[in-house]
């Protein structure tokens, strides 16, 4: 984990809130935080992925989990089969809830190319 990503400048990538969701609009892994995780995570990778980035772009995340105590672990075991070099700056936020009720993890992004 970084406590900060100094990058020089390129074209910067939002990336929104990514969630859950099959191609379907159904709900993946539902219970399962390992499952969700991974789901988002592949999610973010085609959003960048049409911006021609990939996650080793990714300089900043923001993650909202539904709970934080009992998710952390598992959150980062799951990141670390992403995230395969220097990690992005972070942030963990838990909140009340999501846009789903069976949603556990939301995670946005920054990625800058160069």
């Amino acid at each position: 984990m970084s406590q900060g990503v100094a990058v020089p400048a390129g074209k910067m990538i939002f990336v929104s809130g990514q969630v859950a969701r099959d191609l379907d609009g159904s709900v993946a892994g539902v219970g399962d935080i390992t499952i969700q995780t991974r789901k988002v995570l592949q999610n973010m990778q085609a959003v960048l992925a049409e911006s021609g980035a990939t996650l080793e772009d990714v300089v900043k995340v923001t993650v909202f989990v539904t709970n934080l105590e009992q998710h952390f672990a598992a959150i980062h075991r799951v990141r670390g089969e992403f995230f395969k070099s220097d990690y992005p700056a972070s942030t963990m936020v838990e909140v009340r809830s999501l846009v789903h009720e069976d949603m556990l993890i939301e995670i946005e992004a920054i990625a800058v190319t160069h």
